[in-house]
């Protein structure tokens, strides 16, 4: 087998992973745009889609930082060190950020509706600025691994 050719099962992993993530977030996103007035029910179930997403990433970054693909890129092409070593280092704060959501609404959920919404609209925000940072730490290492393996996973613009 050459080095030069990229393994259809490693990459085929990786967009699985990426897919599967994507959907998690996703189904934070839509919870959180569902209703104007949140229940406590309404909180329970976007917590509970928050901790999912959160054991996804927390399993997720473990196996990056146990070698496997972004490890791989880096055999292939040296260079791409630096850039693998700035995305394992955003893992805790990716995971800190969600885990501040998580925790800014878990109380409310036993709230007064006002406390509530007002919990809702900043857990909304919140999670707004994760998305945005985790997007832009996905497309980053997305672009290291198609960089790596020299070749277009169809993931990053």
């Amino acid at each position: 087998m050459s080095i030069d050719r990229a393994d259809p099962v490693i990459l085929g992993h990786v967009l699985a992973g990426h897919r599967d993530l994507f959907n998690l977030m996703q189904s934070v996103r839509a919870a959180l745009a569902a209703t104007a007035r949140p229940t406590a029910s309404d909180a329970d179930a976007l917590l509970e889609s928050m901790r999912r997403l959160r054991e996804h990433l927390r399993e997720h970054f473990t196996q990056e930082e146990a070698g496997g693909f972004l490890e791989e890129s880096v055999a292939r092409i040296p260079r791409l060190w630096p850039s693998v070593k700035l995305i394992l280092a955003e893992h805790p704060g990716l995971l800190g950020e969600l885990d501040a959501v998580i925790a800014g609404l878990a109380p409310a959920a036993v709230s007064p509706a006002a406390t509530l919404a007002a919990a809702w609209t900043d857990a909304a925000a919140g999670y707004d600025r994760f998305d945005a940072r985790m997007s832009d730490h996905e497309r980053r290492e997305n672009a290291v691994v198609q960089a790596g393996y020299n070749e277009n996973l169809g993931l990053v613009e």
